[in-house]
């Protein structure tokens, strides 16, 4: 006989957005419960042991775009976390004799040593960036515009946010409006080549245009998701990355004993397999051990695609929404690698094993706009980079936690292996020969690094896709393109974090304003929720 439990809001999903969506719900009074598939929550955002004695984070890898009201609301450092700054941004190696340094008070200087104009034009595209990733930073806790029907009495609200987000903008001059235009829908190609004239300098900002972006930096759109990577701040710094100590799964651990504090109760192995729809609401769900929970409220963290394909009865979405979600577009091409080391990798263009600052860093293996758009096309014809764009941290020099005395482990981040391999074939058949690849691109770099490696672990694009539900390996939850960004993410009409069944909302990353660890998502869609139950267009539970 299937056990019933009763609550006002079910979560399904244990991401991080779920879990920042549970805490301020469970903080306002509500009874909440927190569903998770896996053994353990944090969804992508997880640290485990993947050799004996090595630890890191598994897929997510890296701090930046966690959200500073999230961090203040949850008491996340109240609640173990702690972050901490690389001490340089990134480290670039051109060729056997030449590298790029970045970061805060460095970078300039270092461009001068390839390019004086190029220096002397640093300045003036760090503050015009600066300046659009504030309006950036302004409206991303932002319910965006919804398209309503209905007539005026649904449309006037709209209007307003609508009118609100227009004054923000309006605050811009000329020269920053188009600006934003350029970065909404040219590529970062373009962007850059009219800024730097040196292939390393562009490179070095051109990488952010394609992490978890199956693009070329030359394709249209791709400027945005530049912009997208640069609005975010550590410890109240501005476009600095840091690392959690514990690496990502300290982030959502912490968020979840916030939540725990505040009264929500979370299960794992307790996956969801049904979206109970009664009379046209959403009113429960069925989980695979064959529970029933329901509540007043059912949100979802799971990729859109995901809820909407495999959750909700199709019979109770509309059908043009069905469709759509269909064709809503995911599949990052991103392989994940971690790797225990037995040494640090010597660099042939910086050498030395000795801890120095550029091994803190983001280390991007390529050199140029050129390779990327290679990367990219050996993808497209066959399944994978025949010399992939990497970039590597290793979290152990900053986080002594992770590894045993004198070793390290490393986070290797690649692109572009297309998640539909040529052929029908299989990511299964061949991740090792990727993995292979991969070690090879960095010991081109680093000649120690093949043999200093202990263990690996691997999550191609279909092991992302089976272990944390990214459809396709898309680590954002759906691509983050022009049609799928702001009100219509995940689909016009639906931008509000409501779905097309009442009672149902939705708070991970497929919607505004999008992937990465921001926590932004659950903060928006728990305002509107809360909305709602005051509004008594939601019922608490009996």
């Amino acid at each position: 006989m299937a056990n019933t439990q009763v609550f006002d809001v079910a979560i399904i999903g244990g991401g991080h957005n779920g879990l920042v969506c549970a805490a301020y719900l469970a903080a306002a009074g509500l009874k909440v419960t927190v569903l998770e598939r896996r053994k353990v929550v944090g969804g992508a955002a997880v640290t485990e042991e993947f050799h004996p004695g090595f630890r890191n984070s598994v897929a997510s890898y890296t701090v930046s775009l966690l959200n500073p009201k999230v961090i203040r609301d949850l008491d996340l450092p109240g609640h173990g976390l702690k972050v901490v700054e690389r001490r340089l941004a990134n480290f670039l190696p051109v060729d056997d004799h030449r590298y790029l340094l970045s970061g805060p008070g460095r970078t300039k200087a270092e461009i001068a040593r390839f390019s004086a104009r190029d220096a002397e034009r640093y300045d003036a595209y760090g503050d015009r960036l600066d300046v659009i990733a504030d309006v950036l930073r302004d409206i991303v806790l932002r319910t965006p515009p919804n398209v309503a029907s209905g007539g005026w009495s649904g449309a006037l609200p709209e209007l307003i946010k609508a009118g609100s987000l227009g004054n923000r903008l309006r605050k811009l001059d000329m020269v920053m409006r188009r600006d934003l235009l350029d970065l909404f829908t040219k590529s970062a190609t373009d962007i850059l080549e009219g800024w730097f004239e040196t292939p390393v300098v562009q490179a070095l900002f051109g990488f952010d245009s394609i992490v978890g972006n199956y693009a070329s930096p030359s394709h249209a759109g791709t400027g945005y998701v530049l912009l997208h990577h640069v609005f975010g701040e550590v410890n109240g710094k501005k476009g600095v990355w840091g690392h959690a100590i514990g690496g990502m799964g300290a982030i959502t651990q912490a968020m979840a004993r916030s939540a725990a504090s505040r009264g929500a109760v979370i299960r794992t192995d307790a996956g969801v397999r049904e979206v109970i729809v009664e009379g046209g609401r959403a009113v429960g769900v069925v989980t695979e051990a064959g529970d029933i929970v329901r509540a007043g409220c059912i949100v979802s963290n799971l990729n859109p695609k995901l809820l909407y394909g495999k959750l909700v009865d199709p019979a109770a979405l509309p059908q043009d929404f069905r469709e759509r979600m269909d064709r809503f577009k995911c599949g990052s091409a991103t392989f994940r690698m971690n790797v225990a080391l037995s040494e640090l990798p010597d660099f042939t263009c910086l050498p030395g094993k000795t801890l120095a600052d550029h091994h803190t860093s983001g280390i991007i293996f390529g050199p140029s706009l050129d390779y990327m758009d290679k990367a990219y096309l050996d993808a497209k014809a066959a399944g994978w980079s025949k010399t992939p764009i990497v970039e590597m941290l290793i979290p152990s020099t900053l986080d002594d936690t992770l590894a045993p005395p004198g070793q390290h482990v490393a986070s290797l981040f690649c692109q572009h292996f297309d998640p539909k391999l040529p052929d029908g074939a299989s990511w299964d058949d061949h991740r090792e020969a990727a993995a292979d690849l991969i070690i090879d691109t960095v010991n081109a770099w680093a000649p120690n690094f093949k043999a200093s490696v202990l263990g690996r672990q691997i999550n191609s694009p279909l092991d992302l896709e089976r272990t944390f539900g990214l459809i396709g390996g898309d680590i954002f939850h759906g691509a983050l393109s022009l049609d799928q960004m702001f009100s219509a993410r995940p689909v016009l009409g639906h931008g509000d974090y409501r779905a097309p069944v009442p009672g149902l909302y939705m708070c991970g990353s497929g919607t505004h304003p999008g992937g990465g660890v921001t926590g932004a998502p659950g903060h928006n869609a728990a305002r509107e929720i809360l909305a709602d139950f005051k509004r008594r267009r939601l019922k608490r539970a009996a």
